[in-house]
């Protein structure tokens, strides 16, 4: 009900996909426009420090034009930039040489790895485990990492975003495209954070070249400590033990999320290189059990070799950078909160893409909706009602 008037939620469902589909146009114009060097800033001037963070998440698409019910199903990834103004200043020295005590923290630090990873079974607390014998799902603890947690860390201002179902070839465009809109090539500081996947990196230095490329410090974390995890649950099949050393576990990914954190990564991969060289390395075309602790240290390894020259984090958190992509995180999660459930299945590609336009204008701090429907041509065959 809304303004006396009753909306069926088929009609709901229509005009959602009707406006959505409408922006989804809009953006794909922007990123023609900005192609062709035709795409204007739409704001006078540059922030100071402009960021942009990329990450994705999973969304289930059905088959459209099937008839009611879920045809088809498959699990897309929704590919979502949070581009932000930041607000931050210059230290003359290390702002914060000791990991924060959320790094800390056993507890928060299992929930990350869970909630990013899944990790292995040995991971999830007591808790969780007698909700997962009761068939509850598992719920991760919301803001378990604080967002740069360190003295002088940058400010958010505000932020847009951008999402699509499309690859990572149309993604980058968009991408562009809105930080030209918001006049990002103009900043002072350009940042780019990204998960280590390989189109992130692809995406900077394509349309972002000068920005400073930064590994998120969350994932270095949790590729740490499954890697301290696969080295001691081997150690302990070695001597024969039940389980693994939980202490000695503990210990030694505090050491290496140290030696990350203080800019010493070349010695965490040699480390984990001679560890390699006791467990072995997988071989080509071996299919390991995702939790093997080969497999595990491998990819700890080859994830710490391949974004090392973008893990300079005390000389970022000095120039007053941000060294987490948690605020995308946190976008992911927002959007998820609408778009995914285990019963709701969008139309691929259309209805997907809609619904993820929508939302990123909900969640876009520019007033875009608004904007969008005080721009937006009305129906032609529908006369306005005549004002005495």
């Amino acid at each position: 009900m809304a303004a006396d008037l009753k909306i069926s939620p088929r009609h709901v469902g229509h005009l959602a996909r009707t406006i959505g589909l409408e922006m989804a146009q809009t953006r794909d114009a922007n990123a023609r426009q900005h192609r062709q060097r035709q795409l204007p800033a739409e704001v006078a001037n540059g922030p100071t420090l402009a960021a942009i963070e990329i990450d994705g998440g999973r969304m289930f698409t059905r088959q459209a034009s099937c008839g009611p019910g879920v045809h088809q199903a498959q699990a897309k990834e929704d590919k979502i930039a949070c581009l932000l103004n930041l607000e931050s200043h210059t230290q003359e020295q290390e702002p914060q040489p000791e990991p924060p005590p959320t790094f800390r923290d056993c507890r928060r630090v299992v929930r990350l790895v869970q909630r990013v990873h899944g990790g292995p079974p040995g991971l999830m607390l007591e808790k969780d485990e007698a909700a997962a014998k009761k068939g509850a799902p598992v719920q991760a603890v919301k803001d378990e990492v604080a967002v740069e947690p360190w003295p002088g860390a940058p400010q958010r201002r505000l932020r847009t975003c951008v999402a699509t179902l499309q690859n990572s070839q149309a993604f980058g465009p968009m991408v562009a495209a809105e930080a030209q809109r918001r006049n990002f090539y103009a900043a002072r500081q350009q940042v780019f954070l990204g998960d280590g996947a390989a189109y992130n990196w692809s995406i900077q230095r394509g349309y972002f070249p000068h920005a400073v490329a930064i590994t998120d410090f969350l994932h270095v974390i949790c590729y740490v400590y499954l890697a301290a995890w696969a080295v001691t649950t081997w150690s302990a099949s070695q001597a024969g033990a039940a389980t693994r050393n939980a202490q000695e576990h503990w210990e030694l990914y505090l050491r290496w999320m140290r030696g990350c954190w203080q800019g010493e990564v070349a010695g965490v991969i040699a480390e984990l290189a001679l560890w390699q060289e006791k467990l072995g390395r997988p071989l080509s075309g071996e299919k390991l059990d995702e939790n093997d602790p080969v497999k595990l240290l491998a990819e700890g390894l080859t994830y710490l070799s391949n974004n090392k020259d973008r893990m300079d984090y005390p000389r970022y958190r000095q120039q007053g950078l941000p060294v987490t992509s948690s605020l995308v995180e946190s976008l992911v999660g927002e959007f998820n909160a609408r778009v995914k459930e285990k019963n709701k299945h969008w139309d691929r590609p259309e209805g997907g893409e809609a619904i993820l336009q929508l939302r990123a204008a909900v969640l876009s701090e520019d007033d875009r909706l608004a904007r969008f429907f005080a721009k937006r041509r009305g129906c032609l065959y529908r006369r306005r009602p005549s004002i005495n």
